[in-house]
C-alpha cells in the first residue's frame, strides 16, 4: 500500500487492520512533492524497505528506512531469506536473532549449500556454533533455521486416500530421514492421482504445487526397481522414484521408495537449474511487468547489454552484474548458462520483448548444448518496441502486420529483400526494426522503393524514436517524405497498408468494423 498523504492519515487508515509482522503487506509513505519516501511498516518481510528505495529512485528523492539492521548497515535476516528464496521456519526466534545481530554485528551462519553470505554474515562449519541454519535438513539446536526450497516429495497412492493419511505419513517419513517439511518444493505423482482430493486438500494446505506425470515418461527413468502394485494399478513401473526423479530434473535421491500405509514416497534434492531472459519493455521502469520485477529480485546474477541495464538500475543494486556492449550476445549467453550450470539463479536482460529480436532463442539454442542437467529456461515477456511505437501513433496495427529487421548482419540482405517484396505485396502493414546505422544507409532507402512498387507515395508512415523514454520523438508523414526524416538505430517505422488513414494526428488501420456497424 503506497499512501501520498500526510503521516497521521496513514497511520489511522491503516491501524485498525495491522496484524503482526507474518501478515501485514508493505505499507509506504509519500509526501506530496515526492522527496521523501518512507517505510512505515512490514520493512523486511513485507517488501517496505525495498519498495520505499525504489520509489525514491523513480521519484529522485529520499527513502527513509528506520529499521535497526539497515540503520547499522547490517543485512536483515528476513530481507536476506527472501532473496534467497529461504522459509524462515521458527519466526519466533527473529527477534532475538536479529538482536543479537544488532549487538554483535555480525550473524554466523552455518549452510550446506553456497549462497554468496553478505560481509556481516560469518560463515560457520560447525552448525552448533551458528546463530543461524540454512539447510533443508533437522538439528536439534535452538537456533533461527533458513529453510531451503529444493526438495521434492514423490507420491503414489491408492485412490482415495485421504488427506489425514497422507499428512501423517509425508511428516513420518521426513522426520524419520531428518528432513524439514518447509523445504518441500513440488509434489510429484503419476497425472491420473493428481485429481484425488485427498492430495490436493495436502497440497493446498501447506501451499505446495502439484505436478504430475504420464506413464511414458514414468517408465522412462532408467534404474528403477518394478512395483508389482504400480504395474497392476496404472501399468508403470513406479510412481514415487521416477515422479521425484523427474521432477527434481534427475537430482539425487535422498529418501528411496518407503512404503506407507496406502502410499509410498520417496525424496529427491532438486538440481533444477533457472535461467530467465526477461524483457524489460521499451524503457522506464513503469512499462517493465512485475512478473519480471519478481525474477529480478529473485536473481542473483543479472547479465544484459550495458544501456539495457542502466535502464533498471534501481532493481539490480547489489546484484552481481556481468555486462557487454553490442554485438557481443553470444558471450553474454553463454556467460549467463555458465553460472547458471553452476547453481546461480541467473536473468538475462533483453529490451522489448525477449522473443521479439531478442535474447531468447539465443539462450534457448545455446542451453540446449549443456551436459550434466538441463537448465530451465522461462522467457518472461516485455512490451515490444513495436507495440510500444504503435501506441504513441495511434492504431496503425489494428490489421494483419509484418515485422521486418533491417540489419543484415545475421540475415542475407536478399532474404530480407524477399520478405520485404512479400509482406508489401501482400499489403501487411509492415514495421521495420534497426532501419538505419552509421554503416547501413542504403537498406531503408531500398526498403522504401521495394514497399512503392506496391503503395502510394502518400501511404501514412510513422516514425518514433525512444519510445517511452525521456528523449521520445513521434513523428507522421508518408511514404514519399519517410527519408527526409531523421532514422536511425533507435528507430522504429510503421508503413501502413492501403487502408491506413490518419484521423487527426493519429494513424489508424481499420479492421473492418465500420463495414459491419454503424458507427
Amino acid at each position: 500500500m503506497i499512501f501520498i498523504t500526510a503521516a497521521g492519515i496513514a497511520v489511522r487508515a491503516i491501524a485498525p487492520l495491522v496484524k503482526d509482522k507474518k501478515e501485514d503487506p508493505a505499507v509506504v509513505l509519500v509526501d506530496e512533492k515526492g522527496r521523501y519516501t518512507v517505510s512505515l511498516l512490514s520493512g523486511h518481510l513485507g517488501g517496505a524497505n525495498r519498495l520505499a528505495r525504489e520509489i525514491a529512485g523513480h521519484l529522485g528523492g529520499e527513502a527513509i528506512i528506520t529499521t535497526a539492521t539497515d540503520l547499522h548497515g547490517l543485512t536483515a535476516i528476513d530481507l536476506f531469506a527472501a532473496e534467497k528464496g529461504l522459509t524462515i521456519e521458527n519466526l519466533e526466534l527473529l527477534t532475538k536473532t536479529s538482536a543479537k545481530h544488532l549487538k554483535e554485528k555480525k550473524l554466523r551462519v552455518h549452510s550446506d549449500r553456497e549462497l554468496g553470505l553478505p560481509a556481516d554474515y560469518e560463515s560457520v562449519i560447525n552448525p552448533g556454533k551458528a546463530d543461524v541454519i540454512i539447510s533443508n535438513r533437522i538439528y536439534l539446536y535452538k537456533v533461527l533455521y533458513l529453510r531451503p526450497k529444493n526438495l521434492i516429495l514423490g507420491i503414489g497412492m491408492n485412490t482415495g486416500t485421504e488427506a489425514e493419511e497422507i499428512e501423517e505419513g509425508v511428516r513420518a517419513v521426513l522426520k524419520e530421514n531428518g528432513f524439514s517439511l518447509n523445504s518441500i518444493k513440488l509434489i510429484a505423482t503419476h497425472e491420473k492421482k493428481l485429481a484425488e482430493p485427498g492430495l490436493l486438500e495436502f497440497a493446498k494446505g501447506h501451499n505446495i504445487p502439484l505436478k504430475g506425470f504420464s506413464s511414458e515418461e514414468l517408465d522412462g527413468v532408467k534404474g528403477i526397481k518394478e512395483s508389482k502394485a504400480a504395474r497392476r494399478a496404472l501399468g508403470v513401473q513406479g510412481v514415487a522414484e521416477p515422479s521425484a526423479l523427474l521432477a527434481s530434473n534427475m537430482g539425487r535421491l535422498l529418501v528411496p521408495k518407503i512404503k506407507r500405509g496406502n502410499m509410498t514416497l520417496a525424496v529427491a534434492e532438486s538440481n533444477e537449474k533457472i535461467l530467465y531472459v526477461i524483457g524489460t519493455g521499451p524503457g522506464g521502469l513503469e512499462h517493465i511487468t512485475p512478473r519480471a520485477i519478481r525474477a529480478i529480485r529473485e536473481s542473483d546474477v543479472i547479465v544484459g547489454y550495458r544501456p539495457y541495464l542502466a535502464r533498471i538500475e534501481p532493481l539490480v543494486r547489489g546484484k552481481k552484474m556481468l555486462s557487454s556492449g553490442m554485438t557481443e550476445e553470444v558471450a553474454r549467453a553463454r556467460a549467463a548458462i555458465e553460472c547458471a550450470a553452476r547453481g546461480k539463479k541467473v536473468s538475462v536482460i533483453s529490451g522489448g520483448d525477449p522473443g521479439i529480436y531478442g535474447m531468447a532463442g539465443l539462450v534457448i539454442e545455446l542451453a540446449g548444448n549443456i551436459e550434466g542437467g538441463k537448465i530451465r529456461v522461462e522467457v518472461i515477456p516485455g512490451i515490444p518496441a513495436l507495440n510500444a511505437c504503435a501506441a504513441r501513433l495511434g492504431a496503425p496495427l489494428m490489421h494483419d502486420f509484418a515485422a521486418i529487421s533491417l540489419s543484415d548482419r545475421l540475415t542475407p540482405w536478399e532474404t530480407i529483400e524477399a520478405r520485404l517484396d512479400a509482406a508489401a505485396r501482400a499489403d501487411f502493414v509492415i514495421v521495420l526494426y534497426n532501419p538505419k546505422s552509421r554503416g547501413r544507409v542504403k537498406q531503408i532507402e531500398r526498403a522504401r522503393e521495394i514497399i512503392m512498387k506496391y503503395r502510394k507515395g502518400d501511404t501514412p508512415v510513422g516514425i518514433v524514436r525512444g519510445a517511452t523514454r525521456d528523449d521520445e520523438d513521434a513523428a507522421v508523414t508518408t511514404l514519399g517524405k519517410m527519408l527526409a526524416r531523421e532514422i536511425d538505430m533507435q528507430s522504429t517505422v510503421i508503413i501502413g497498408n492501403s487502408n491506413t488513414r490518419r484521423v487527426g494526428d493519429k494513424l489508424v488501420t481499420p479492421r473492418g468494423y465500420e463495414k459491419k456497424y454503424a458507427f
